[in-house]
């Protein structure tokens, strides 16, 4: 096994882990036994337990964020795209909600900062779509709402109540 490949089993295992039971719940004894890294290659990959949840939050940053401008993407209205990604991702078997606010609901104010970054990049990519900042905030409080309600009752119901409110907010 090449550290690419131990890279890529620890990170796959860690995303699995800690989106699916908690970071603070999962140690990394766990993590080695569901990603058959030995020990020793783990701690020389992510010295720390710190490093390995900024990695899969990174890596999941940039699937995520991708994930969703493929979506949007020649859409004939991107912004309520948006919802209607959500709504597939909402109801996905293992929806856990938002890793990005359950790591900081977990760590509060000692989460990576790569939690903040894909706020903003959320944030961007929504004042992007709508050219408007003011109108990106309203869409970001409604994607993050539905979000939180989806955690709670998973499925597309929520993703397609917030849809119906950005329709009336692109209106005015």
């Amino acid at each position: 096994m090449d550290d690419e490949e131990a890279r890529t089993r620890l990170l796959d295992a860690a995303e699995e882990l800690f989106y699916r039971h908690g970071i603070q719940a999962v140690g990394m004894d766990r993590i080695r036994a569901a990603s058959g890294v030995p020990l020793k290659r783990l701690y020389r990959t992510f010295p720390a337990k710190e490093a390995l949840v900024t990695a899969y939050l990174e890596r999941r940053d940039r699937r995520w964020m991708a994930d969703l401008r493929k979506a949007v993407t020649g859409a004939p209205d991107p912004a309520l795209a948006v919802f209607d990604w959500l709504a597939q991702w909402f109801s996905e078997p293992d929806f856990r909600g938002c890793a990005f606010l359950n790591a900081y609901g977990e760590l509060g104010a000692a989460a990576p900062e790569i939690v903040r970054i894909h706020k903003a990049e959320l944030h961007a990519l929504l004042a992007d779509l709508t050219a408007d900042p003011a109108l990106a905030d309203r869409l970001l409080i409604l994607t993050e709402g539905a979000t939180a309600v989806a955690a709670l009752t998973p499925g597309p119901e929520p993703a397609h109540r917030a849809r119906e409110i950005a329709e009336l907010l692109l209106k005015e």
